[in-house]
């Protein structure tokens, strides 16, 4: 049995073209897109309330796009002016070049992982003296604060912007194939939203280990796990499972 579409837990990237338009110019897939879950900014006055000094540090630390929006938002919000000298710990290159949205980085000390969480926190082991800043979500994973803690690091954790789940209730009666997932939480959102859901013959790509565990622990199935050697990006673990549903 051919797929016939997908449904990305993701809002749409924004552009006319994405890295999914491969399966529907190949394979005639159709690819939706519907975010699982919302971020919420945090209210400036309420960090206020937490005697929150941005100042204070030394180094920030980035770990994704929405840290880095809320952060600058935040900085805007309370009017306070980053030094030059403050340095920037990203943990991928691709975070790193978001920043650039804001500031520009030939003027910035900027520190960047290589994609893995052991890179970065090797990263950070080199540079203990400094004091960090990590602007974070409510929900997030503990291995960044858990390293700090026991390297005997100077930081400081900021919930800038909640994670809530989103309005799914205009897919209720929407069918689809295969179901992809890159977070926790959007498996969260899937059964708050339909606390009845059952796989059945559906397909659910899962990105990561943490979404493996947390569909694991629903008790539902990664049929697509990526990534992996063979399928080190998503789309290509969707492609590899849509030719063979066609060889089937």
């Amino acid at each position: 049995m051919s797929v016939k579409n997908i449904l990305i837990s993701q809002p749409h990237p924004g552009g006319k073209k994405t890295v999914y338009d491969s399966l529907t110019e190949k394979h005639g897939v159709t690819v939706d897109f519907h975010s699982f879950i919302e971020v919420v900014g945090m209210p400036a006055r309420e960090l206020r309330k937490q005697k929150l000094r941005i100042l204070d540090h030394t180094a920030i630390i980035f770990n994704s796009r929405n840290a880095i929006d809320h952060f600058f938002r935040i900085v805007e919000e309370m009017k306070v002016e980053i030094p030059a000298t403050m340095k920037y710990f990203c943990t991928n290159e691709g975070v790193s070049l978001y920043i650039q949205k804001y500031t520009q980085l030939r003027k910035r000390k900027m520190f960047v992982g290589k994609g893995t969480e052991s890179s970065f926190l090797e990263l950070l082991k080199k540079h203990k003296t400094l004091n960090y800043l990590f602007p974070c979500s409510n929900i997030r994973t503990e291995t960044i604060p858990n390293y700090m803690e026991e390297m005997n690091i100077k930081f400081t954790e900021a919930i800038m912007y909640n994670t809530v789940n989103s309005d799914l209730s205009g897919l209720a009666s929407v069918y689809y194939d295969i179901l992809v997932f890159f977070s926790p939480q959007g498996i969260a959102s899937l059964y708050a939203n339909f606390p009845e859901f059952v796989q059945e013959d559906k397909a659910i790509a899962g990105w990561g280990k943490t979404t493996n565990a947390a569909l694991e622990e629903a008790g539902l199935i990664n049929t697509i796990y990526a990534p992996t050697s063979e399928h080190p990006s998503m789309v290509a673990a969707l492609e590899a499972y849509i030719i063979a549903k066609k060889k089937s």
